[in-house]
């Protein structure tokens, strides 16, 4: 819940089981419930909007924040919005590779949503306002909500080359999990789980 007396707020999450959480809009049918049920995973929706992650212990740091309406970080351009926090992070995530972010390619999206055939489904699979590449690869995504008295942006930093793993998981005939596999090709940061802990304290550390 947000503060009562209208403070920022910043929350790390951590899974201690596997779940696919699709968006606030996203048919749960775009997953297989069998497929699902033999992995032990659950589908969980979130209250926000975009495509679906697969959340998994120890490989990826999820960061929470709440704005409050009147803070100085609120915009009401949705998609200014998020540059903060990608700012944020595209420094924790530099800092942590022992590097600039010019030297490491990391960038902050300032520029329109890059859409694909999968981004919907799957949020790896595009690229928004604020989420963070690195070297080309979508390492950080990002979705939000607004309530009455602030803005919710729920962030995740997926540090793995398990990103297509979500797509192995969708319904339908094989083709189509080939094809978003394909989709999700230039996801996460890749056997980068070491980095978890200290991207998690450097990101707190980094965060207005």
């Amino acid at each position: 819940m947000p503060d009562p007396l209208g403070a920022r707020l910043a929350c790390i999450c951590v899974p201690v089981g596997q779940a696919v959480v699709v968006g606030s809009a996203q048919p749960a049918s775009d997953f297989d419930g069998e497929s699902l049920a033999a992995a032990g995973i659950d589908l969980v929706r979130r209250r926000s909007g975009g495509g679906a992650v697969l959340v998994v212990p120890g490989l990826q740091v999820w960061l929470d924040v709440f704005v409050p309406n009147e803070d100085a970080l609120a915009q009401s351009d949705v998609g200014k919005s998020f540059h903060w926090l990608g700012d944020a992070f595209a420094a924790a995530i530099a800092s942590v590779l022992g590097t600039s972010a010019e030297q490491a390619g990391v960038e902050v999206n300032r520029g329109p949503k890059q859409a694909t055939p999968w981004s919907r489904t799957l949020c790896y699979a595009g690229l928004g306002a604020g989420e963070v590449t690195v070297a080309g690869r979508k390492v950080v995504g990002m979705s939000q909500r607004r309530e009455r008295s602030g803005a919710w942006i729920h962030s995740m930093a997926l540090l793995s080359n398990r990103a297509g793993d979500l797509a192995d998981l969708l319904a339908g005939p094989a083709e189509r999990r080939s094809a978003a596999r394909a989709g999700l090709e230039c996801a996460g940061l890749g056997d980068a789980e070491h980095l978890v802990d200290p991207l998690t304290e450097e990101i707190l550390g980094r965060l207005p």
